[in-house]
């Protein structure tokens, strides 16, 4: 009888890559955990239970066929793994290293549930992928006809570049436009080169530029080309644009320098690591060396913040966060991540205000919570304790709390664009079909922020649907 090559939850624990030490990592932006050897992927995949109702699969958006992976990974047949793992992902590298595994597919492992500890689904999915790059398995774009048909995307994040995937998988012509210089949108500029290196990235962009995917890059819509032009030339336009205008404090204090937006912030540093010549870091602006640095907000953002003022040399980081530590908004791993290198969390703190010195931000005022009744989300809602408050000195403060979308009827002049009372574009989730026809949108635009693989998924669901919409137009006029 064969040997089982699976359910060794029971024999073997769970063992994640190495990570890089908290000494060793605040010098630099590198990933922090290393790569995993073919022996032990191997072996952490062969703890999967393969049990009948993969949960994990379940409580991932794309639906990743992921037991069957790890069962091909457990038995050496790695190619395979790969194609299983690419056919539903068209990212699985940067989702295996970016993804909130521990609120997705391994929060809801059965194993994990059992008490043995989860499966590392991302740590394997990471090293599948990243192992078929090296060994020339990652193929551009050959579709097998030419269709006539072109997409316009506007946007070129994870939502935009999964379509132009797929699209161009098909054989559909494909223009993405986006106003940065760079493709991927928060995946190149949002989220830091520790998370996810730059170069990972930008084999994505060559590939896809390879496939014969177009960039139009240094390109603002309704300024270098307006929306009317992008629908007459193209037959059907997706609005990936992502939402970048950052929530703000209305409060005293408020307009003194040195208080900034996280994007700001975080661009300005991912720019630099390009070597890029960056105004506002080379000023001191928009760099934390030397500088006691104060986040406002608990989601990943705020630990990115954190984790990039650490790396720039700051005095002193600390994090407000207007709930306890259970009730945070982000990844748990990084905030374990951001304690082991050295920020220091103010549970339960909430900004009231800011002091300044000759109009240079000095200190954040700060009111202690309590967490009282629920809210109308369900969560407990944080209450003032009177008489707590006190001030946290700073000479740089962050507002890490969220992004809304921009007002995009206003700035294309498209008046008529379907949007929500929240400024989100209202479209169907299923195609990402508006009410404008032949105008589709999906990702954080219509969801509101969310994470980079429901991007993904609305993207590769939106290029499905207008397959089939060519597809059905074009059996029709050939009847």
């Amino acid at each position: 009888m064969a040997k089982q090559p699976m359910l060794k939850f029971v024999q073997i624990e769970r063992d994640m890559p190495d990570k890089r030490t908290a000494d060793a990592r605040r010098e630099d932006f590198d990933e922090i955990y290393t790569e995993y050897a073919a022996a032990k992927a191997q072996e952490q995949s062969s703890r999967c239970s393969q049990c009948g109702v993969p949960y994990c699969q379940d409580h991932c958006p794309l639906q990743n066929n992921i037991p069957d992976w790890l069962r091909l990974t457990a038995t050496g047949r790695l190619e395979e793994a790969y194609q299983i793992s690419q056919a539903t992902n068209t990212f699985p590298e940067i989702c295996g290293r970016i993804c909130p595994q521990d609120r997705l597919c391994e929060g809801n492992c059965v194993i994990e549930q059992s008490g043995h500890g989860t499966v590392t689904i991302g740590a394997v999915e990471k090293y599948i992928t990243d192992t078929a790059w090296d060994r020339g398995w990652v193929k551009p774009a050959s579709p097998s006809i030419e269709r006539v048909e072109s997409v316009g995307i506007i946007g070129a994040g994870p939502g935009g570049l999964a379509a132009a995937d797929m699209l161009r998988q098909a054989g559909v012509q494909v223009t993405v436009y986006d106003r940065s210089d760079r493709a991927g949108g928060l995946l190149m500029y949002g989220i830091p080169g520790f998370k996810l290196e730059k170069d990972v990235v930008q084999r994505r962009n060559d590939l896809l530029a390879e496939g014969g995917v177009k960039f139009e890059l240094n390109c603002a819509i309704g300024e270098d080309i307006s929306f009317d032009d992008l629908r007459a030339k193209h037959d059907a336009v997706i609005i990936a644009t992502g939402v970048y205008k950052s929530r703000d404090l209305a409060m005293p204090g408020s307009g003194a320098a040195g208080i900034e937006k996280a994007i700001d912030f975080l661009t300005a540093s991912n720019k630099k690591s390009f070597g890029d010549d960056v105004a506002e870091f080379t000023s001191g602006q928009m760099n934390a060396k030397g500088k006691r640095v104060v986040v406002i907000g608990g989601g990943d953002t705020a630990m990115d913040c954190v984790r990039t003022s650490i790396r720039q040399g700051a005095i002193s980081i600390k994090c407000l966060y207007r709930r306890d530590r259970a009730n945070m908004p982000g990844s748990q791993r990084e905030t374990q991540n951001a304690e082991e290198e050295g920020v220091i969390f103010e549970w339960l703190s909430a900004p009231k205000g800011f002091t300044d010195d000759s109009g240079k931000v000095s200190g954040v005022m700060v009111q202690k919570m309590r967490l009282g009744q629920p809210d109308a989300s369900g969560r407990q809602a944080p209450e003032v304790i009177e008489g707590s408050d006190y001030v946290e000195e700073a000479d740089l403060v962050i507002k890490a709390l969220g992004f809304e979308p921009e007002d995009l009827p206003t700035l294309w002049n498209q008046p008529q664009l379907p949007v929500t009372r929240w400024g989100t574009i209202k479209a169907e989730f299923t195609s990402g079909a508006t009410d404008l026809d032949g105008v589709y949108a999906v990702g954080d635009i219509v969801r509101g922020a969310s994470l980079v693989v429901w991007a993904i998924k609305d993207g590769r669901d939106c290029a499905q649907a207008i397959l089939a919409k060519m597809d059905a137009a074009m059996i029709q006029a050939a009847e």
